[in-house]
């Protein structure tokens, strides 16, 4: 099997994210859902304006993932909008990274994930924040193996249902030079 490669998204990409996004949402928590509240949820969440506002944002930046010419995951970082009273404007947040069933558990994840982090502390360290579903225990084992730490909760919700979503932050590995 060929290599992933792992890319910036740009606007062009749009429906690619679009589609990959709402894809992946739906494979990993679609069972969640009743069938209205998710079509509305991905819709608003997932939708192509939705896609092409981030890929717009200079503050976020969106990445593909691409084998044998298709997209099988993506992320996408910015400034941490998660509902935690030490959050600043100085916070980065990994606010999604998907990859679809058949290219988890390989290697990929990780390798999207440290393009993130670099993309994200690309001015120096700060501190950074992921919100996970409590019951996603893999990835939270992952992100603990990384530096984050759970430092609050909050509710998600997706139309009629409310998610019960952990927070984590991994604080600025500073050094001594740093002012």
């Amino acid at each position: 099997m060929q290599e992933p490669v792992i890319r910036r998204a740009e606007t062009s990409d749009a429906q690619t994210v679009a589609e990959l996004g709402a894809r992946t949402f739906v494979e990993t928590f679609g069972y969640l859902y009743p069938p209205q509240d998710l079509a509305d949820f991905l819709a608003q969440a997932y939708g192509l304006e939705s896609a092409k506002a981030d890929l717009a944002d200079p503050a976020k930046a969106t990445w593909l993932v691409e084998a044998g010419g298709q997209a099988v995951g993506y992320a996408l970082a910015g400034p941490c909008g998660l509902p935690h009273d030490e959050v600043t404007p100085a916070c980065g947040e990994l606010k999604r990274l998907y990859l679809l069933k058949d290219w988890q558990n390989g290697g990929t994840g990780r390798r999207l994930f440290t393009e993130v982090m670099a993309w994200l502390e690309r001015d120096g360290p700060r501190d950074l924040w992921i919100g996970v579903w409590s019951e996603n225990f893999g990835a939270q084992r992952f992100y603990a193996r990384q530096g984050f730490s759970k430092v609050g909760e909050y509710g998600f919700r997706v139309g009629s249902t409310t998610d019960h979503e952990f927070i984590l932050r991994r604080v600025a590995q500073r050094t001594s030079t740093d002012a």
